[in-house]
C-alpha cells in the first residue's frame, strides 16, 4: 500500500481535537447495516450498475429514467441516514450535491470531486467511530469498473496505536472495519484509495484507508489451512491470532501503520514504488517486501524496548503492554501472510506480491532457519528474527547503492537480488543476459523482456497452491464476522 500526498497542503486532523465531541456520539449511533434506508441505498447502488459503463456513465438515453429513480433513491437514503454520521455532515451534503447534479447533467462521466474533499476520514481515528461512504469508484483487486459504490465502516484505533502512531507518524493512515457493502467489495479488495474515486481531476490526497478486518480474516483462515496441511506446530502467540479476530485486526494495524510510512523512507533510489511507471514487477516485489520487513525490523526494536524494561522492573502502561504484545504478533503475522497467501495467490502474471512471498520463504530456507522436512514445516524461531533482518539489509544496501546507478543499472541490479536467491524461468532472457540491442535501448525493451512468470513457484509452493486453492477462492469478500 501506498499513500501519497504533499505535506505542505494535506488536511491534517489532530485525534484529540475531535474526540471529545464525537466519542459520545459513537455510543448512540443505531445500526444502520439494518436499517430499511441503508438497505434500499445498497440495493439502488447495485441496481445502478447494471445501468453503468466501465467510466461509470449510463450511455443509454432510455436507461435515464430508471437511473434518476435509482439516484433519488440514493440521495433520500443518504439524507435519511446522515444524523448518523454529525462527523460526515459536509461530505454527505456534498455527496447528495454530486449525486444531483450528475443526474441533471445527464448521466455523463461522473464527477465527485467535491463531496471526495469533503470526505477527511483521517480527521476521525477513533475506535468504534462509523462512516457511510458512497462514491462511484473502482475497487483495486476488485472491480475496475466505476460504479457506484456503497460501504459502511467502523473506525479500528485502539490506545495502543494511537501511541504507536505519535512515534510511527502517518497521518494519513485510516484503518478500518467492513460492516456492509455492495459488490464491488464482494472481492478481494481490502483498501479504500481516494485516486480510484471518479473525478474532474486529481486533487491532493490526505488519507488512505486499509480494512484490517479483511486482512485479518483472510490470514486466519489461510493460516489455519496451511498450518495443517504443511504439519507446522504454530508458537503459542500465533496460534492465539487464528482464534481471536480482534487480535489479529489489531496487529494488522500495527503491521500497515508502519509499512505504508516507509515507503517514503529510508535511502531511496528516488520514489521506489513509481506505481504508474512501468517497470519489471519484482522491481514492486522489493518495494513491497522492503516495507513489510521493515515493520518487522521496528517490531523486533520495540519489543526489544520494551521487554529489556520489563525485566528491568519497570511497570509498562496498558497501552504500551498491548504493544509489546502485538510486536510479537506482527513478526509471526509478515512471515507467514507472505508464505502462506501471498505466495499463493492470485494469477502467475507479474504477481510481484506472490514473488515477495516465494522470495522470503527460500532466504530463510537457504538460511537454515526455514526446514521442510518429512513434508512437514518447521522454524528455529530464536535465529527467524535475524535472518529476517538480513533480508531486509540486503534490500535497504540495493536501495542505497542505487542512488548512484543509472535506472537500468538498478533494474539489472534489482534482478541479481531476486535470482539469487529464487530461480528464474528456464526461458528467461533477462536470467541468460539480455542482448546489446536491448541493454543500448530504451527502458521499454527491458520491461518487455520479463516474462509474466519470470520466477514460477518452486515445488513446494506449487503443491501448496493445489492444497490451498479452494480455501484462497473462500476469502474473497470475507468479513471479520465470517468464522
Amino acid at each position: 500500500m501506498s499513500l501519497t500526498a504533499h505535506p505542505a497542503t494535506a488536511i491534517v486532523g489532530e485525534p484529540e481535537v475531535v474526540e471529545d465531541g464525537l466519542a459520545k456520539t459513537t455510543q448512540v449511533v443505531e445500526d444502520v447495516v439494518s436499517s430499511s434506508a441503508w438497505i434500499a441505498l445498497k440495493d439502488a447502488a447495485t441496481a445502478m450498475q447494471t445501468l453503468q459503463a466501465k467510466d461509470g456513465s449510463v450511455p443509454e438515453a432510455a436507461d435515464h429514467p430508471r437511473a434518476s429513480e435509482l439516484v433519488r433513491t440514493i440521495t433520500s437514503s443518504i439524507k435519511t441516514l446522515a444524523p448518523n454520521f454529525p462527523h460526515d455532515a459536509d461530505y454527505l451534503a456534498a455527496s447528495v450535491r454530486d449525486f444531483d447534479r450528475w443526474m441533471s447533467g445527464g448521466f455523463g462521466v461522473p464527477d465527485f470531486l467535491d463531496s471526495l474533499v469533503a470526505f477527511q476520514p483521517q480527521q476521525h481515528r477513533i475506535d468504534g467511530l462509523r462512516h457511510l461512504v458512497v462514491f462511484p469508484m473502482y475497487t483495486q483487486n476488485g472491480s475496475q469498473n466505476r460504479f457506484v459504490e456503497a460501504l459502511l465502516v467502523e473506525v479500528i484505533w485502539p490506545e495502543f496505536i494511537a501511541q504507536l502512531e505519535t512515534e510511527y507518524t502517518n497521518r494519513l493512515f485510516v484503518s478500518l472495519r467492513l460492516l456492509d457493502f455492495t459488490p464491488g467489495y464482494d472481492t478481494n479488495s481490502a483498501v479504500l484509495f481516494p485516486e480510484t474515486v471518479a473525478m474532474r481531476e486529481i486533487p491532493v490526497f490526505a488519507w488512505g484507508a486499509i480494512f484490517q478486518d479483511r486482512e485479518a480474516a483472510r490470514y486466519r483462515r489461510v493460516v489455519g489451512a496451511a498450518s495443517d496441511i504443511t504439519k507446522l506446530e504454530l508458537p503459542a502467540a500465533a496460534a492465539r491470532m487464528l482464534d481471536d479476530q480482534a487480535l489479529t485486526e489489531q496487529t494488522f494495524v500495527m503491521w500497515d501503520i508502519i509499512h505504508d510510512r516507509t515507503h517514503m523512507r529510508g535511502d531511496l533510489p528516488f520514489d521506489p514504488f513509481m506505481i504508474k511507471q512501468r517497470m519489471p514487477f519484482f522491481l514492486y516485489s522489493l518495494e513491497e517486501l522492503r516495507c513489510d520487513l521493515t515493520a518487522f525490523r521496528e517490531c523486533v526494536n520495540i519489543q526489544s524496548r520494551l521487554q529489556a524494561r520489563v525485566e528491568a522492573g519497570d511497570e509498562l502502561t496498558s497501552a504500551e503492554t498491548e504493544m509489546l504484545e502485538h510486536a510479537g504478533l506482527v513478526q509471526y503475522a509478515v512471515i507467514f501472510d507472505r508464505i502462506f497467501r501471498f505466495a499463493i495467490t492470485g494469477t502467475r502474471v507479474r504477481n510481484y506480491d506472490g514473488l515477495g512471498g516465494q522470495l522470503l520463504f527460500a532466504w530463510l530456507h537457504q538460511r537454515g532457519v526455514l526446514h521442510w522436512t518429512d513434508t512437514s514445516l518447521a522454524f528455529d524461531w530464536h535465529d527467524v528474527p535475524a535472518a529476517v533482518i538480513g533480508l531486509s539489509d540486503a534490500i535497504d544496501r540495493l536501495y542505497w547503492e542505487s542512488i548512484d546507478r543509472p535506472k537500468v543499472a538498478h533494474w539489472l541490479a534489482a534482478y541479481e537480488l531476486v535470482r539469487g536467491v529464487v530461480t528464474p524461468h528456464p526461458a528467461s532472457v533477462w536470467a541468460r543476459g539480455l542482448p546489446t540491442e536491448v541493454l543500448a535501448g530504451p527502458p521499454k525493451g527491458y520491461t518487455d523482456a520479463v516474462l509474466d512468470d519470470e520466477f514460477p513457484l518452486s515445488m513446494f509452493f506449487e503443491a501448496l497452491e493445489k492444497k490451498m486453492r479452494d480455501v484462497i477462492a473462500s476469502t474473497a469478500g470475507i468479513r471479520g464476522t465470517d468464522d
